[in-house]
C-alpha cells in the first residue's frame, strides 16, 4: 500500500486594518501570523499601503477595476483563509478593512463574483488598542462582515487593552498569555482549515 501524499499546507493571507507607522495592529499581526505557521502554515503578510485604493466608487469600477483590487484578488484567489489584525474606531472596524473587502468582493474578470474567493474559506481575527476593551467592538463588526462574505471565522479572537504597555514593537508582544492566546487564534484557522478540506 503506498503512502498518503500529504496535503499542501494552508496558505494564509495577513494584513493589519491600519496604515499608520506605529499601528499597535501592525505590531500584533506578527504575533498572529506566528501561530499560524507554527500549526504549519504559509502566511503571506502584506501592508494595505502597498494596495492603496480609493473608497469604493461604482462609477470608478465602471471605468476599469483599480489594479490594486486585481491585485488583492488574485491574492485571495492564491490562499485558503485570511488573518486580520483590526483597531476599532469610533465602536467599529477601521473604513480601511471594510473597503478592502469591498473591493475584493467585486466581480471577477470573467464576471464572477467576487465574493466566490471568499467562499469557505477560514479566517482568524485579533485587535488592539490602547483602550481597556483591546478593540473587542471591532471584532464583533468584522466577524459579521467576513462571515456574510462566506468565511467561516473562527470562536477564538483576542482583543490587547492598553496596547502602548504591552506592544513595544513589531511581533512584541510581552503579555505572554495573551501572546499564547494570539497564537492559538492562528493554530485555530489551520485546524479549521484542514477539517474543511477533509469535508
Amino acid at each position: 500500500m503506498s503512502a498518503a501524499i500529504p496535503s499542501a499546507a494552508p496558505r494564509l493571507l495577513a494584513f493589519a486594518g491600519s496604515l499608520r507607522q506605529g499601528s499597535f495592529n501592525r505590531r500584533l499581526i506578527p504575533v498572529l501570523a506566528e501561530g499560524a505557521r507554527a500549526a504549519g502554515a504559509q502566511v503571506t503578510l502584506i501592508e494595505l499601503r502597498d494596495y492603496a485604493l480609493p473608497v469604493y466608487d461604482g462609477d470608478i469600477e465602471a471605468e476599469g477595476m483599480p489594479d490594486n483590487a486585481r491585485r488583492l484578488q488574485a491574492l485571495m484567489a492564491e490562499h485558503d483563509g485570511l488573518l486580520i489584525s483590526t483597531p476599532e474606531y469610533n465602536g467599529s472596524m477601521p473604513a480601511l478593512v471594510k473597503n478592502t473587502l469591498d473591493w475584493i468582493s467585486r466581480p471577477l474578470p470573467d464576471g464572477v463574483s467576487g465574493t466566490s474567493l471568499f467562499a469557505d474559506k477560514v479566517a482568524g481575527i485579533v485587535s488592539a488598542s490602547p483602550g481597556p476593551l483591546g478593540g473587542l467592538r471591532s471584532l464583533l463588526v468584522l466577524r459579521d462582515a467576513l462571515a456574510k462574505l462566506g468565511l467561516l471565522v473562527v470562536p477564538q479572537q483576542v482583543a490587547v487593552g492598553q496596547a502602548g504597555d504591552k506592544l513595544a514593537d513589531y511581533g512584541q508582544l510581552s503579555d505572554e498569555r495573551q501572546r499564547e492566546a494570539v497564537q492559538r487564534v492562528g493554530a485555530a484557522v489551520v485546524r479549521h482549515i484542514k477539517v474543511v478540506r477533509e469535508g
